[in-house]
């Protein structure tokens, strides 16, 4: 893969695809108007936000061994541990979301770039996995996934609340567009700005995907 399309990958993930956010704040200095979608989440019934989403039956496992798909293994930071704390602060930096989130699922997990590189700044890419709601807005839930490099961290891809695993394409990112205005999309919490495109097999000019096989198996079972 060229170094140039590395390069856009990696950028991409920093403006945080457009970073989600509410219409009157634009994190990490996004702004923008966008092109028609290139991307959509799947499908998803139509159910009542307006309550809080009913309780799992039992609790999420909080260890994933190593094996195909997640060579490192993935584990649930435990409260109080900076590592759990990380991914919510770019949450609320991000979409501007305030209150209390209640957290239903939270996978921590190490991994190459995508695609991998030799470069060493990008050998080991730390990403989580998390699915929540507010507890102020109901309304607002979904499940994401933040990234953090050593150059810098971000929310990279958003997908329905109500959706499993890591498929397309129900997990969109955001490229960049300095035009774009924050726009809304069913089933996806809040505002988004740039032009939206299938995280899961790559698009809006990236032709990545955004995770490679190496962590791809850290989402099975969410």
């Amino acid at each position: 893969m060229p170094n140039r399309a590395r390069a856009r990958r990696a950028a991409a993930a920093l403006v945080l695809a457009a970073l989600l956010a509410s219409c009157d704040r634009g994190p990490e200095g996004s702004d923008g108007s966008r092109p028609r979608p290139s991307s959509t989440p799947r499908a998803v019934p139509s159910r009542d936000v307006s309550s809080p989403p009913p309780p799992a039956v039992s609790p999420p496992p909080t260890l994933g061994p190593p094996g195909p798909g997640c060579e490192g293994g993935w584990r649930t930071p435990p409260e109080g541990d900076p590592l759990r704390a990380f991914p919510l602060r770019v949450i609320r930096r991000t979409t501007g979301v305030e209150g209390p989130l209640v957290v239903v699922d939270l996978r921590y997990f190490v991994g190459p770039e995508s695609p991998p590189s030799d470069k060493g700044y990008l050998l080991e890419v730390e990403r989580w996995y998390v699915k929540l709601w507010a507890r102020r807005d109901p309304a607002f839930r979904g499940r994401f996934l933040v990234e953090r490099r050593r150059f810098g961290a971000g929310l990279v891809a958003v997908a329905p609340y109500d959706t499993e695993g890591f498929r397309s394409p129900d997990w969109v990112g955001f490229q960049f567009d300095p035009g774009a205005r924050p726009e809304r999309y069913p089933a996806l919490p809040g505002a988004w700005r740039g032009v939206p495109y299938d995280f899961v097999r790559g698009g809006a000019g990236l032709g990545i995907p955004g995770l490679p096989e190496q962590v791809r198996g850290c989402l099975e079972g969410t």
